[in-house]
């Protein structure tokens, strides 16, 4: 315990006066046993009755959205004995996890939404792993580093077993930066940061700091040091930019992943990609119960009667009719210098581009997940979400997707204005579904569009409130293959911060089986940077994207520049909840007084803390767990990290 602590702006302080001025003095006793003994993790809502596991009759759920959410929530449905449909609108399975095939270097492999950590408080993520059987398909990173981009040492993060206040004690004594925090406990501001982060209390904190962004709450007399080496990084990888981000949203996230949680900052990843390590083997879990899975599945309509979802009607693949209809000239699109060969009509998630002298029309709705494709300067579209592209007539020529765009002929024209009809009408025959229940568990623009699809009387209060549903700054991932290795310091995957665009890298060649494969064949490497919640003004295109994402690169792997650049793919997503300041009130529940339709998805209003992929199962499972207790049977327990802080007032 003789180990010291100091800053330009403190004297020399003991561990003991530290713990007394960040507040603590007065539970140390109380939580000295943490120092030895691990804390374990807590209960939410555990069913006190011994009820039964099982149905004993005929219940049916819809659930639409396979990403995380949806896949838990039907996973534990399906365990049950209900009968579950679950439709996703993409071909592929998993939302934010989902892979998909990419052609590379001459091979073929599997891409994903970036590199992705499961953490060990992610208790109800890793109870679904090992009910599944499928720890093995996830390994240790052991450590990972947060590198800065100037001022500041590299910090490495490794698994603990201490929980507050020990854990930030541990964290003074290892950081190399622990004079530059600008910590100054006798100012007033400082010691209240430290109550509000020690001292978690769900409503409270919503209460009195959800009106602020992080980016006002920290602008005056703030930690510099604290901010910039903690709060910035990690406030972004959140996917959400401090500028647009709640403080008790915020303040939520670091009790999971810090403050509250006595597991340590290290994380497992996938051995392969995210889609063969856990999408699938969930699904198969769903399908061998003899439930249903429908892919490329697109919601048309859902029919309410008396206050409840009746029906939902469904078709798979394309659908495109032969009645004309118009649309009206976008001036505002424009996407390239090609874009003057160009002319854009209609709005939102559904734009048609019309070649200079043309009569037809190309959508420019991408038939993957439904992104909005771009002109780009090589004469092509590309979908700006998951890399797809189409050539300037519409055709396929680069998955994941896998159909055509769809044309339209130009029927007639009328000052800014045109009418279009599908050039080869294709009807698909809708299919409905009736159920006992049903489940909304897209993301946040996929319930607002789910909602536009309802007919017929609901409260009108959701619509309202599923329409404020804040979505985040787009997030934007590139991989690269290298015909060389290169040496590297940090961990595998490693935070970054400081620069323009790129957040972190991921080692693919060292993580994942198939590039490691790739890399012990060849000696090249495969590099993943991620941006998590960048400015769209900044980086309109995805040649800007890349041509930063490249400089940054080779800045901080200078010796790359001297290898070859073999391929190239990006991923840029505009889907993420976001949390801005005033949104947590309204925020939907897992329960609706929709009478049957129950919410899942990292948008809805969770009653404990949890973050990222482990907020979506949650969501999932508090889904599941409303059935089941309308149905009289045994919920499944729910575990989350030490819900409030010690430091309360």
């Amino acid at each position: 315990m003789s180990q010291q602590l100091s800053s330009p702006e403190n004297p020399i302080i003991s561990r003991r006066t530290l713990l007394k001025l960040f507040g603590v003095g007065t539970v140390f006793g109380v939580t000295g046993y943490t120092r030895f003994t691990k804390p374990k993790p807590a209960v939410f809502g555990q069913d006190t009755l011994n009820l039964p596991r099982l149905l004993n009759q005929k219940k049916s759920v819809v659930v639409v959205g396979a990403g995380l959410a949806g896949l838990a929530c039907a996973y534990e449905l399906s365990q049950r004995g209900f009968e579950v449909t679950l439709l996703e609108k993409s071909p592929q399975l998993g939302g934010k996890i989902a892979s998909w095939k990419v052609e590379a270097a001459g091979e073929t492999f599997l891409m994903e939404h970036g590199f992705h950590g499961f953490f060990p408080q992610y208790y109800n993520l890793n109870g679904l792993v090992a009910e599944l059987g499928i720890q093995d398909n996830f390994q240790s990173l052991n450590y990972y580093s947060l590198v800065y981009r100037d001022k500041y040492k590299p910090e490495v993060f490794r698994p603990s077993s201490s929980s507050f206040p020990w854990n930030i004690v541990d964290l003074a004594v290892a950081s190399p930066n622990r004079f530059k925090w600008g910590i100054n406990l006798t100012k007033l501001k400082h010691l209240q940061v430290f109550q509000a982060i020690g001292g978690f209390e769900r409503e409270q904190i919503y209460r009195n700091l959800d009106n602020l962004s992080v980016a006002d709450w920290v602008e005056v007399d703030f930690p510099q040091g604290l901010y910039d080496l903690y709060f910035l990084p990690f406030a972004k990888s959140s996917l959400n930019a401090p500028d647009v981000m709640s403080v008790a949203e915020l303040l939520q996230f670091f009790h999971f992943y810090f403050f509250g949680n006595p597991e340590g900052l290290a994380f497992n990843g996938t051995v392969d990609d995210m889609g063969t390590s856990l999408v699938q083997p969930i699904a198969r879990s769903i399908k061998s119960k003899g439930n249903q899975i429908i892919t490329s599945a697109t919601v048309s309509e859902i029919q309410a009667k008396e206050g409840i979802i009746d029906s939902v009607s469904y078709y798979v693949g394309d659908n495109t009719n032969n009645v004309p209809f118009w649309v009206t000239r976008n001036p505002i699109v424009s996407d390239s210098d090609n874009a003057s060969s160009w002319e854009y009509y209609g709005a939102a998630d559904n734009v048609y581009a019309v070649f200079n002298g043309s009569k037809k029309a190309v959508s420019l709705t991408c038939t993957h997940q439904g992104c909005t494709v771009k002109m780009s300067e090589d004469g092509k579209f590309h979908c700006p979400c998951h890399g797809a592209m189409f050539d300037a007539d519409g055709k396929v020529l680069k998955g994941p997707a896998q159909r055509n765009l769809a044309t339209f002929d130009i029927v007639s024209s009328q000052e800014q204005d045109l009418q279009l009809a599908a050039v080869n009408p294709k009807e698909s025959l809708a299919k409905t579904i009736k159920a006992d229940y049903y489940v909304f568990a897209t993301d946040v623009p996929g319930v607002q569009q789910l909602f536009k699809r309802i007919n017929g009387d609901v409260n009108a209060s959701y619509k309202q409130k599923i329409e404020e549903l804040a979505v985040a700054d787009p997030f934007a991932v590139c991989r690269f293959w290298f015909d060389r290795d290169f040496l590297w310091g940090h961990s595998n995957f490693t935070s970054l911060s400081g620069y323009k665009l790129t957040d972190s890298i991921t080692l693919y060649h060292r993580i994942q089986t198939q590039f490691i494969d790739w890399a012990t064949r060849t000696g090249g490497s495969v590099i993943e940077l991620h941006a998590y919640c960048y400015k769209e003004k900044e980086f309109p295109t995805q040649e800007a994207l890349l041509t930063t994402f490249e400089q940054e690169l080779y800045e901080i792997v200078p010796e790359l520049k001297q290898a070859k650049v073999l391929h190239r793919e990006l991923v840029n997503q505009k889907n993420f909840s976001g949390y801005p300041p005033n949104s947590y009130v309204d925020r939907p529940e897992t329960n609706t007084s929709i009478g049957n339709l129950i919410f899942a998805g990292d948008w809805v209003k969770m009653p404990f803390p949890c973050g990222l992929m482990e907020r979506a199962v949650s969501s999932g499972v508090l889904a599941a767990n409303e059935i089941l207790y309308r149905e009289g049977l045994q919920r499944r327990t729910i575990l989350t990290v030490m819900p409030e802080g010690l430091l309360q007032i």
